[in-house]
Formats: structure tokens, sequence, C-alpha cells
């Protein structure tokens, strides 16, 4: 809902500025509601090892840690880029003249063009998208409803076909919305089962 609040973000330093100025209350809300995801979706990731590594305990540490590494590297990247750019774009409205504000949109190209990377996509997408797949693929034989399983595997599936996909045809990245509604479904089940066995 706060993305729809928000809207999409246009490209350019400045216009990123000026968009994220009329929409800081739901960008800090996306963020905060983000960050806090991103701890979840840690405490799932280490919680799901010891339940699955008598099933397969090579594949749950490549799986756990391509989930790991996520988290990590969207907590170091994205969402601090994030809060400079919605940080800056305050300053950027109370900004008095020319000078000032083109300071602050070159400090905002910066946070602008990491955030616009195709290496953001490798890592907010495909890396989690992996870890996934190889969870869901362990799952199979596991104390997990083979739905959840196959749930992670297209979740997994559609991940990295959402990165790989628009580099032979564009609309393949729309994926990656119908990625992230899965992996959110994906973590629903998941917490449920494991709270299920912690008792």
């Amino acid at each position: 809902m706060l993305y729809v609040l928000g809207g999409t973000l246009p490209a350019g330093g400045e216009e990123w500025l000026k968009d994220l100025a009329a929409h800081t209350l739901e960008w800090w809300g996306i963020l905060g509601l983000s960050v806090l995801t991103d701890f979840i979706f840690q405490f799932v990731s280490w919680s799901l090892y010891p339940a699955l590594r008598d099933v397969n305990r090579d594949a749950m540490i490549a799986g756990t840690g391509f989930l790991v590494m996520f988290v990590a590297l969207d907590l170091a990247v994205t969402w601090p880029n994030y809060a400079a750019l919605i940080t800056l774009s305050s300053k950027y409205a109370a900004a008095i003249g020319d000078t000032q504000r083109m300071a602050l949109v070159a400090a905002a190209n910066y946070a602008v063009e990491v955030l616009s990377s195709s290496l953001l996509a490798v890592y907010a997408i495909l890396v989690p998208s992996l870890g996934i797949l190889i969870i869901g693929l362990v799952m199979l034989k596991g104390a997990f409803s083979k739905v959840t399983a196959y749930l992670g595997v297209v979740t997994g599936v559609l991940g990295i076909i959402s990165v790989a996909g628009p580099f032979f045809i564009a609309a393949l990245g729309m994926t990656a919305i119908l990625t992230s509604i899965l992996t959110t479904v994906w973590v629903l089940f998941v917490g449920h089962k494991l709270l299920r066995l912690s008792q």
C-alpha cells in the first residue's frame, strides 16, 4: 500500500529528489517496514537451517548463506541509499538557491545510480531467489509441506527469470513483482511451520 502511495520513482537525481520530497512520509514508512522485514527474513533464514540441516546440510548452508547475504547487502546498500535520498529530498525542498540545489542533486546522483544499477537486481532479487530455490528443494524431503516446498521452488525460479530473463525478453522483468508476492507468501508459510515445530 505504501508503494502505491509513494509512487514509482523517476530517472535522474533531481527528479528523485522532487518526487521523494512530495512523498517523504510514505517513503520513510517503506524504508522502516523494509528494514523490519529484512530482520524478520534474517530470523527465518537462521531458523530454517536447524530445521532442515539433517535433510541436506550442504544445501542448507548454501541456501541459508544466500538469504543471509541478501539481508546483509540490502541493509548495507539499498536502504542506506534510500535514507540518504529521502534526507536529501527534504533539504532540496528547503533549499534557497540554485547553487544549493545543484549540490544536493550532485549528492543524490550517486545514490540514484546505485539504486538504478542492474547489480542491485542481482543481489536484491537473484541472491534471495537462489536461496529460496535451494531451500525449497530441500523442503521437498523435509518436514515442510509440499505446498511450501513447491512455493519455494517456483519463487526461486521466477526470481531467477526476473533477473536473467530481461536480457532476452524485456517483459520478463515484470516477474519480479510476482516473485516479491510469492516470497512474502513463502515466508508466511515457513514462519507458520517453524512456529509449529518449536512447540
